[in-house]
């Protein structure tokens, strides 16, 4: 068992199927597992979309924390706004 202490507590099925687990969880995303009729595990999850999960890969999360310390270590600059602008047009054509 974890650091959180047990509880138990009575909860009516609504006439909707529903059931409140509290405030504390509202909009909350959770895993329903059923592990035998009657018997259900209800459990916090973050659901992490399938065409975002290649973002959990070591090389990716090393690539974005790189971006990032980069972008922090740099301030923006608009300094040279029409040069680059100028620039991408070039690219372009």
């Amino acid at each position: 068992m974890n650091a959180t202490s047990a509880s138990t507590a009575v909860k009516v099925i609504g006439s909707n199927g529903q059931i409140s687990l509290g405030k504390q969880y509202a909009g909350r995303q959770v895993l329903v597992e059923e592990q035998e009729p009657g018997v259900w595990l209800v459990r916090t999850a973050t659901v992490v979309p399938d065409n975002e999960r290649w973002l959990l890969q070591p090389e990716a999360a090393a690539e974005l924390q790189r971006a990032l310390d980069w972008a922090q270590a740099n301030a923006a600059d608009d300094g040279n706004v029409d040069a680059v602008l100028t620039r991408l047009a070039d690219e372009d054509d």
